[in-house]
């Protein structure tokens, strides 16, 4: 996978404060992916996308600089692979299949033109490995102190219903499809190592890193597993959702709304049970299936939803309910600090 340097620009480089808006987005444009549902592209005041279905799916989803990522870390590749992973993500967990990104950038001024042209081969990529088919039909580029990228994501849901939080049954199994706590033991990585003598985060340390250690690339760029999404509703998923803040957290949504407790198996849970329940963003898919379904895709068993017998809708491991278990909260985890 290419990836592009976030070394600051260099004096005689382009940047978007010297080059203009129409200039930049003149040379990004091109860069972007093509939706194969587009029927207006960008160029007009709004886009148009098809809608087979007379419905479509829709979310957003932001990364702030700081709480979400560390231009020091991250290359403006992996950004825009990133922003590509976490949107689809979320429209493949309603059972859809990805067909439109609406893309805005606010970005400082001094943000060198290649860098956002490094950001556009990253959405390319990412939609090309992740959901064929999808592409950019739109967007915004503004200025701002703190680089922010602003993603909605359109999905077609193939005259099926979509596959909510709260359909989980008693006697359902509880599966998964994709890593579990690779991104967060990733990040843990890049705050113990991939930093300076001083603890601000240093780009040699984390590419350095990340030649050694795969689960750093991981977190910076991962790669859910979004045709699982649309495999998962066809197979008969009665409830499903994106892991992107830890299993532990997200599971319960599932049982909150279906009323359910979920019971995982730690042994499912692989070497290390604890980083599997906490960390986040691995935007893996979490789904419940009627206990007579062959798991289809990617998914594996982790579980089995239960009555909660007159009890709060909870998630246990082997039945014993789960304490405080972590998960991203970037309210209550950021520190505020920039690199």
């Amino acid at each position: 996978m290419e990836r592009r340097s976030t070394d600051p620009c260099p004096a005689d480089a382009d940047t978007v404060e010297g080059v203009g808006e129409l200039a930049t987005l003149a040379r990004i444009l091109p860069r972007l992916p093509r939706s194969d549902d587009t029927l207006l592209g960008p160029g007009d005041d709004a886009a148009v996308v098809a809608a087979p279905d007379g419905r479509f799916v829709v979310t957003t989803d932001l990364m702030v600089h700081g709480p979400d990522f560390r231009r020091a870390w991250s290359t403006s590749y992996d950004l825009g692979w990133k922003a590509a992973a976490s949107n689809l993500a979320d429209v493949a967990a309603m059972g859809a299949r990805p067909t439109a990104l609406v893309v805005a950038l606010a970005v400082p001024g001094d943000t060198g033109v290649t860098e956002l042209e490094a950001f556009a081969d990253g959405l390319r990529a990412g939609c090309s490995v992740m959901a064929p088919g999808t592409g950019v039909v739109g967007g915004d580029l503004s200025v701002s102190p703190t680089f922010t990228v602003a993603v909605t994501a359109f999905g077609d849901l193939e005259g099926r219903p979509p596959v909510r939080r709260d359909g989980a049954r008693v006697g359902d199994v509880v599966a998964v499809s994709g890593a579990l706590g690779r991104s967060a033991r990733g990040l843990d990585l890049l705050f113990r190592l991939g930093v300076d003598h001083d603890g601000v985060p240093d780009t040699a340390a984390a590419a350095a890193l990340r030649e050694r250690d795969p689960d750093v690339g991981w977190h910076l760029a991962p790669s859910p597993p979004v045709a699982d999404g649309r495999s998962a509703a066809l197979a008969g998923a009665t409830a499903m959702l994106d892991l992107s803040d830890g299993l532990a957290l997200d599971a319960g949504r599932v049982a909150r709304a279906s009323g359910v407790v979920v019971d995982l198996s730690a042994r499912a849970l692989g070497d290390d049970p604890r980083l599997a329940l906490s960390g986040g963003e691995d935007h893996s898919l979490f789904a419940t299936f009627p206990p007579d379904v062959a798991l289809p895709g990617g998914f594996r068993a982790v579980g089995t939803v239960r009555d909660p017998a007159g009890g709060a809708p909870r998630v246990t491991v082997d039945g014993s309910d789960l304490g405080e278990s972590g998960g991203w909260d970037p309210y209550r985890l950021w520190s505020g600090e920039q690199g």
